[in-house]
């Protein structure tokens, strides 16, 4: 079992996040007129223990992994997908790739193991825990010792960004599959019935998402024993979900703010914080994601997402979009003048 993930978690400062809101009254503007630009501001000052927080250096890293779940048709796509998209995150041609470059963010990509093994790739992290986790129908997805790997992945992802000065940390899924191991592990965690969070997916028609409901039906019934958050996670997970759980609470023991993407990113969130409630206060979450499931794991989590594009791609796409949002309230709140400096009257 990995040891670490017992260690204290840090807590926000609320000085510094009373002293941004102290500031936001005397900028030159009505009080509260720029909404959660303001507060989100705060939140980050609090956080990263600055007057004027910043989110200048991002890091994203997207794991990739893939499920033995897939074997059940639960997805529109071919499990060969998950190994050629690591090497499209790789060469450039991927969304979270266009996205990363257009905000001059660091982009790792890690492979944790897929069937359509693409071998070593240049600019890729290969951190092989096995080709698939096994089909969670009938057995449990990861043993104990591929799930401390995992989240063991998440936590040296976490490291390797305090070390690059990163200011926001954001995390990103791929993996054929990943929604139905997603949808099983946040109904496990909620007591949700399947068809409460059993989505399309990668584009599955009303027939697909009949068959992936009876899936993850089948699978909470025979891991019904299952009653910690660590045993759920690992009978119903992916090797993905289980990294992104574990870099959500190291950047929390290491006081680094997590930007949440989607459905993926947020049931891994979801699990972090059952695992360990003290993540939650830094989380901030980017954007409601399409897929069903969404908006009930963000209502469990009290969670209100700063975007609601319709997205459903991963990738830490979702999360990337709203990263300028977040430079634009740290460029409001640090440059913008105060009554007394710009010689305006006050309410």
């Amino acid at each position: 079992m990995n040891d670490w993930l017992a260690a204290p978690c840090r807590v926000p400062d609320h000085a510094f996040a009373d002293a941004a809101r102290a500031r936001q009254k005397v900028l030159t503007k009505p009080a509260g007129s720029l909404g959660r630009m303001e507060t989100v501001a705060i939140q980050l000052a609090g956080l990263q223990r600055r007057t004027m927080p910043s989110a200048s250096r991002v890091r994203i890293a997207v794991f990739a992994a893939d499920h033995g779940i897939a074997a059940e048709g639960v997805s529109a796509f071919p499990q060969a997908v998950t190994g050629e998209m690591v090497r499209n995150f790789a060469g450039g041609g991927a969304a979270i790739a266009v996205l990363a470059r257009e905000l001059g963010a660091t982009l790792e990509v890690v492979n944790l193991g897929t069937v359509n093994d693409p071998g070593d790739v240049p600019g890729v992290r290969r951190h092989v825990i096995a080709p698939s986790t096994a089909n969670f129908v009938t057995h449990d997805a990861m043993t104990d010792a591929q799930l401390d790997a995992a989240l063991a992945q998440g936590l040296a992802s976490v490291e390797r960004a305090i070390e690059d000065g990163t200011d926001i940390y954001i995390g990103g899924d791929m993996g054929i599959g990943n929604t139905t191991a997603a949808s099983a592990l946040g109904c496990a965690l909620l007591g949700a019935a399947p068809g409460t969070l059993a989505g399309a997916g990668t584009g599955l028609d009303a027939a697909g998402i009949a068959r992936k409901t009876g899936v993850i039906a089948r699978a909470l019934h025979h891991h019904a024993s299952a009653k910690t958050a660590r045993e759920r996670l690992r009978r119903l997970g992916g090797f993905e979900i289980a990294a992104l759980t574990g870099a959500f609470v190291a950047a929390a023991q290491r006081g680094l703010p997590v930007l949440v993407d989607g459905y993926i990113a947020s049931v891994a969130a979801l699990a972090a914080v059952a695992l360990r409630p003290e993540v939650r206060p830094w989380l901030v979450f980017a954007h409601k994601s399409r897929e069903r499931g969404h908006a009930r794991i963000l209502a469990a989590l009290d969670a209100e997402p700063l975007l609601d594009l319709r997205l459903r791609l991963g990738e830490a796409s979702g999360a990337a979009i709203a990263v300028p949002l977040l430079r634009m309230a740290c460029a409001l709140h640090a440059s913008m003048a105060t009554f007394a400096e710009a010689g305006v009257s006050e309410a």
